[in-house]
């Protein structure tokens, strides 16, 4: 009666104990990019591999992005895109796929990675003098659109300096990126005119 007992309690758990992880109230899963998918929890998301385990836990920084009518987050080239809010304004950088960030939140906005490059928007610090009634320096910030490699690191430029005041009464939203990769290193940039450009970079 003993060894019935056993080998009935067998049968019954080796089925549930090869669930080495079960994930549950999922709000919705994307398709795999990468070898990993996003899974949405509230207002937070995480990544799963292809054995259904979690790779990078929940959290409230990873961005999702518009892929084909459909909002989450993915990676591309090993990068995907966080956010990071300091003194109201949005800034953007990448972490890698154990979940380090590789690249800090620092630009006004950013694209995903797409042949190991990125567009982003470069922010630009100057400082040329100094309030001597507040006695603090007089700050000036300007960006650009550029492009970035998975480091982080500017590569080539794609407009001019722009000025912006970094301040939430000014920066109500995301600065918009108008230039867009079209094909190996061919970018079409939108000029002050409000024509296209066709630009093919050498590097």
């Amino acid at each position: 009666m003993k060894k019935r007992t056993i080998l009935f309690v067998s049968i019954i758990l080796l089925p549930l104990l090869g669930f080495s992880q079960n994930i549950e109230n999922i709000d919705y899963i994307s398709p795999f990019h990468d070898g990993l998918a996003a899974i949405k929890k509230g207002n937070q998301w995480a990544f799963i591999d292809n054995a259904g385990v979690i790779a990078i836990d929940f959290r409230d920084d990873i961005k999702a992005s518009k892929i084909e009518n459909e909002n989450y987050p993915i990676f591309k080239n090993g990068r995907c895109l966080i956010t990071q809010t300091k003194n109201n304004i949005i800034y953007f950088g990448y972490i890698d796929q154990s979940g380090n960030t590789v690249v800090k939140p620092q630009f006004l906005n950013a694209t995903n990675f797409n042949n190991n490059v990125a567009i982003v928007l470069e922010l630009v610090k100057e400082t040329p003098g100094s309030n001597n009634i507040l006695e603090k320096p007089v700050v000036y910030y300007k960006y650009f659109e550029a492009i970035i490699n998975t480091n982080g690191e500017v590569i080539n430029s794609l407009s001019e300096l722009i000025p912006i005041t970094l301040s939430k009464d000014y920066v109500r939203e995301i600065p918009k990126i108008t230039s867009k990769l079209i094909s190996d290193k061919t970018y079409a940039i939108w000029s002050k005119d409000k024509k296209w450009e066709i630009k093919k970079l050498q590097k």
